[in-house]
């Protein structure tokens, strides 16, 4: 019991940490977008933990502590110009007055998803000695919370009737990303990693490729539109 309240207030550390972050952040920034978004999202995972909707409570907190030390990770590393691929065009338009809140939180989840989470597999395997498939019930749960929470985002985000001159290019610009799909390509680029994990020189070779083709995506989702 003390083991599972140590791994809980792990996720509470993470939380009070966005919410340090937001506290910060003007709300029209492109990272506090995301940052609500994000923080909304391990908010959710926390009470599912809480509520006993994961088979196996230490795993799903590992995971998801891991994957929230990678963004704010990203986020510590912006303060001295040096993020990650992946993030790099969020924290680049995170002011942009032609860059939309909905492609601010979709770019945000395309680098954490697609690049973040894939690593962040690697790293609760490490922690806890096991394989990525015994981790692969937890990833689905998790996985399957951001798809329901991405249909959220989409409505309260997306511009009202009366801007349809910016919703018609928005909409066609951001049905060129899926989640699921994303998410099945993480799983995939995380098995590679964890198979790669004794060819040192391959496995950074990886994932500079996989954080470099994500932070390409970003950018294409970070198009800014006309007024």
């Amino acid at each position: 019991m003390a083991q599972c309240e140590q791994f809980t207030t792990a996720v509470d550390g993470v939380v009070s940490r966005m919410r340090a972050l937001d506290a910060t952040l003007p709300e029209r920034d492109g990272v506090a977008v995301f940052n609500r978004v994000y923080l909304a999202v391990t908010e959710a995972v926390d009470r599912h933990i809480d509520g006993g909707r994961f088979p196996d409570a230490r795993a799903a907190i590992t995971l998801d502590v891991r994957f929230a030390e990678r963004y704010l990770a990203a986020v510590a590393a912006a303060e001295e110009r040096r993020p990650p691929a992946c993030w790099r065009p969020l924290f680049q338009m995170r002011r942009h007055p032609g860059v939309r809140p909905l492609q601010f939180a979709l770019a945000g989840i395309n680098a954490h998803i697609g690049h973040d989470l894939a690593l962040a597999v690697v790293d609760a395997c490490r922690s806890l000695g096991c394989e990525p498939v015994d981790l692969e019930d937890e990833f689905d749960r998790v996985g399957d919370l951001l798809v329901s929470l991405e249909e959220r985002i989409r409505e309260d985000l997306m511009p009202g009737p009366d801007l349809l001159q910016i919703a018609d290019p928005l909409t066609h610009l951001l049905g060129s990303w899926s989640l699921e799909r994303a998410r099945d390509a993480t799983w995939s680029a995380a098995r590679a990693l964890w198979a790669l994990r004794r060819l040192p020189e391959l496995a950074e070779e990886f994932t500079e490729r996989l954080d470099a083709a994500v932070g390409f995506a970003g950018r294409m989702l970070l198009t800014p539109l006309p007024d």
